[in-house]
């Protein structure tokens, strides 16, 4: 009797738990063409069997195929926590950092608590930074709005797979609705916020950013006030929205850089260069930050 999708599936998983990513692979594209050949339409089924087969690409760093798997999962069951991540590191690994930044966000959408993806986001702002200068942002591509229903959507877990998007065991309890809506609204605004500072128009972003912050403290939404706050010469505002960025996250390059760059129009020369020499602890060659510290050290 062949076997089911369900069995090679199952077998799949186990050559990808012993780390034989070639044939757990080909398990899975058996699977695939089974339920192709049967007709079935299950969409779960085939969203999960493309994850599976997108981490053993993954993990054989064949980052393209990795890729159009996970592309071909979203398409079936949208804002899969696997499928994002995994799309995310193949981005990431073929240096393509803003799409990778942009799986990564997203995936912090549908759940704020996954580490990978804050750490991805982490990793992606400092390449950007670095390539493309401190308007990096601007050179995004659009992050997509995940529903509500997304935030609290998971896929049935397929029996410790690879592609299984069950819950952390960190994911927040009591009242999720309520925090996911309050989240996604902070969300909502602050990217209403930085359309607003794509078209130079700072002093109404800096509404979007206020109202963002009443509903979420988020370190990225005080880094973005700052830049309104710089650009309107606003600079002691700008120093405090910084300050508070980094109470969050006492390494952000961003809200270390533009306090530095507020504090240096403050004429506080010392406090710029010692919080230059912080971001330059974690990334030594950013080149705005050196840039800025010659001019500091001319002043």
């Amino acid at each position: 009797m062949a076997a089911s999708p369900g069995a090679l599936r199952r077998a799949g998983n186990e050559e990808f738990r012993r780390g034989q990513y070639g044939p757990a692979a080909a398990l899975y594209t058996r699977a695939l063409e089974l339920l192709e050949a049967t007709g079935d339409a299950a969409a779960e089924e085939r969203s999960v069997l493309l994850a599976n087969r997108a981490a053993c690409h993954l993990k054989d760093g064949a980052c393209r195929l990795c890729v159009a798997d996970c592309s071909g999962a979203l398409e079936l069951v949208p804002f899969g926590i696997k499928p994002l991540l995994r799309r995310a590191a193949a981005y990431e690994a073929l240096e393509r950092y803003g799409l990778a930044y942009v799986d990564y966000k997203t995936a912090l959408q549908v759940d704020c608590t996954v580490q990978a993806a804050h750490d991805g986001v982490n990793r992606m702002t400092k390449a950007l930074l670095e390539k493309d200068g401190v308007n990096w942002r601007q050179k995004l591509p659009p992050i997509p709005t995940v529903p509500v229903s997304a935030q609290t959507r998971w896929s049935v877990p397929s029996a410790g797979a690879p592609g299984a998007n069950t819950p952390p065991a960190t994911a927040p309890r009591g009242e999720p609705d309520q925090t996911a809506a309050g989240t996604e609204r902070a969300r909502t605004l602050k990217e209403e916020g930085n359309e607003l500072v794509k078209k130079g128009n700072h002093k109404k972003a800096v509404e979007k950013y206020s109202e963002s912050l009443q509903l979420n403290q988020e370190c990225a939404t005080y880094t973005n006030r700052a830049l309104c706050y710089l650009a309107l010469k606003q600079y002691k505002e700008a120093v405090q929205d910084c300050t508070e960025a980094l109470r969050l996250d006492a390494k952000n390059v961003k809200a270390l850089y533009r306090r530095a760059q507020a504090l240096k129009e403050l004429k506080d020369y010392k406090s710029s260069i010692a919080d230059i020499k912080s971001l330059l602890k974690t990334e030594p060659k950013n080149t705005a930050a050196l840039r800025l510290l010659q001019e500091l050290n001319r002043a």
